[in-house]
């Protein structure tokens, strides 16, 4: 029998449900290789330094391509989303909640961020202006000696419950990441010590989350030779 449960859709609070929320954690599953190919959103707040409101929607893609290898990861087939509404929709509930959250995560948020500017751009909406941080980078400063920094590998060392590329789950998790990274700081309290920036993506503007370690390799690659810097 079919598991269905990455299926099971949650709806977007209220704005006033989620009234001071410092964060919200977002994932995409995707049905293709198209960046734009959403087929799930997930979502967390983040309230006084708890992951307070989750969300799952289901979202028609605009060309309904499914891969197989796709469906394979995150187990949404073309029939469990034909009667859901686009992307639009969704973006309808969803811009008023950014527009009031100062910081939106992502886990590997060039993934995810480079997937809603491929929608934002296939249906001509113009982004609202927000700053993003990637946990990635957030688990590496925290936690350097781990093997790798996927998202099942840091929620496993956390103890974090997960159903992997469930959207609503993924997101969680994310948030769950920052905050005990954070140890109960505020989040922008953190960066300088993780010596970590914040991404910008506003209309026609965008700018990634860098880390320092990101800093110093694209210092090492744009560094002029010596014969320019007068060294030898």
């Amino acid at each position: 029998m079919r598991d269905e449960s990455h299926l099971r859709q949650i709806a977007i609070p209220a704005l006033a449900e989620v009234t001071g929320a410092t964060a919200i954690a977002l994932d995409f599953e995707t049905a293709s290789p198209s960046a734009g190919s959403i087929c799930s959103i997930g979502l967390a707040w983040i309230v006084a330094g708890r992951v307070a409101r989750v969300a799952h929607r289901l979202v028609r893609p605009h060309d309904m391509r499914f891969s197989p290898g796709f469906i394979a990861i995150h187990g949404i087939e073309p029939r469990d989303v034909e009667d859901e509404p686009e992307f639009p929709a969704i973006w309808d509930e969803l811009a008023p909640h950014l527009e009031a959250t100062p910081l939106l995560l992502a886990h590997n948020a060039p993934f995810d961020i480079g997937v809603l500017r491929a929608a934002l751009q296939h249906y001509g909406i113009a982004a609202p202006g927000f700053g993003f941080l990637c946990t990635v980078k957030i688990a590496r400063a925290a936690w350097p000696e781990m093997e790798n920094h996927k998202l099942s590998t840091v929620a496993a060392h956390l103890g974090l419950d997960l159903r992997h590329h469930a959207a609503d789950s993924d997101a969680a998790a994310c948030a769950n990441i920052a905050l005990l990274a954070a140890q109960g700081a505020a989040l922008p309290d953190m960066l300088p010590r993780w010596g970590i920036t914040p991404g910008r993506l506003e209309g026609g503007y965008y700018e990634a989350c860098s880390s320092a370690r990101d800093r110093q390799a694209s210092f090492r690659r744009h560094r002029p030779p010596p014969w320019l810097r007068g060294g030898i």
